[in-house]
Order: structure tokens, then sequence, then C-alpha cells
């Protein structure tokens, strides 16, 4: 399925010049891998104190982007300058999935709890269900149509339609549903994928 995971070469080529300056200058995949999750954390905490004012949801957009790039930019320090390492893949995994939660949680403030949960959840399954892929012999599957990048745009545009003020409210639960739904698609595509691989 397509996901927005396939423009990510084209990311990455604009992010090699920082990258290489990165690395020259002694920066760690590691060190990029913790403080994307920091940040998202810290980001998580903000939204959760004040996210009853509309204005500070225009925040996430810009966390979400800066995430992107940060882990964009530990792939490629870690693949092409050589430091990947185990832990480093225990971190990228176990960062992924608590940055998700810390940024996406806040939205239970705003509508439906148990629907923002379960998208939450859901995103969870969809990463563990890429990882286990590898347990099978496949490769680590990045499928869509709902994957990280896919729900960093749906609930970035999600938080900005909030942060400028558009009366959203009634479709919230909604829009954050479908994104539950096309989660669980993402964890099934994935597991199929993984099993066809697998059998090859």
């Amino acid at each position: 399925m397509p996901s927005i995971y396939q423009i990510k070469p084209r990311f990455q080529a604009l992010l090699r010049p920082l990258v290489r300056a990165l690395a020259a200058g002694g920066v760690t995949a590691n060190e990029v891998t913790l403080a994307a999750a920091a940040m998202s954390v810290a980001a998580g905490i903000a939204l959760a104190l004040y996210g009853e004012t509309p204005r500070v949801w225009l925040l996430l957009p810009v966390i979400l982007f800066v995430r992107m790039a940060l882990n964009a930019i530990d792939g490629m320090l870690a693949r092409e300058h050589g430091q990947k390492s185990p832990l480093g893949a225990f971190l990228n995994e176990l960062c992924d999935v608590v940055s998700d939660a810390a940024l996406y949680l806040p939205f239970a403030l705003v509508v439906e709890p148990v629907i923002v949960v379960l998208a939450v959840l859901l995103s969870a399954l969809t990463e563990m269900a890429g990882v286990v892929a590898l347990q099978v012999g496949a490769e680590r599957r990045y499928d869509g149509p709902m994957g990280k990048s896919d729900r960093a745009f749906a609930f970035g545009l999600i938080a900005f339609l909030m942060g400028i003020g558009l009366p959203i409210q009634p479709w919230l639960a909604y829009a954050i549903g479908a994104v539950a739904l096309l989660a669980a698609w993402t964890v099934i595509n994935r597991v199929r994928a993984g099993l066809a691989q697998a059998k090859k």
C-alpha cells in the first residue's frame, strides 16, 4: 500500500549535508534518537497542560516535522557513518513508540479518550508488526497506509486545523477513528507482507 514513507529518500538527500556535518562534529545516531524522544515527550507534556488553548496545537505540526527530520538523521548517521549498534536498534524502535504516545495521547483532552487510546495502541502495533517481520526472516516492514510518517501527517493536519480555530470538533472523533482503522489495516498489511516474504 502507498505511504508517505516512500518519499523518504528525497528527504534524506536534502538532509545529507547536515548529516555529514553532524558526523564530523562527533554527534552520534543514538544521541539524535534520544533527543527526538525527549523533544516529543516535552511537547506532549506541553500539549497536555495547555491544550485547552487552540493555538498551542500549532506546536504539534512543527514538532512532528522536526521529529521526522531527526529520525531520518539518526538513520543516516547509523547507516552511512558506521554507527549501527544493537543499542541503537532498540532505541530506534522503542523511542518511536514512546514519542507517538507522548504526542498523540493529549488529543484525549479534546475528543473521546477511548478513540485516541485505540489509535495510539494500534499505532504501536503497526511498529511491532514491522519489527516482528525480522523474526520470521523477512525485512523490516514499512507498508502503509498508516505508517509513522502517515500518522504524523494526519495528526499534524488535525492539530493545525484546531490551532487556526476551525470548528472541527464535531469531526475529530471520526478523523482519529479513521486513523485507528487505517492503522489496523496497516498491521494486517505488514503481517501479510512479512509472511509472504518469509515464504520466498
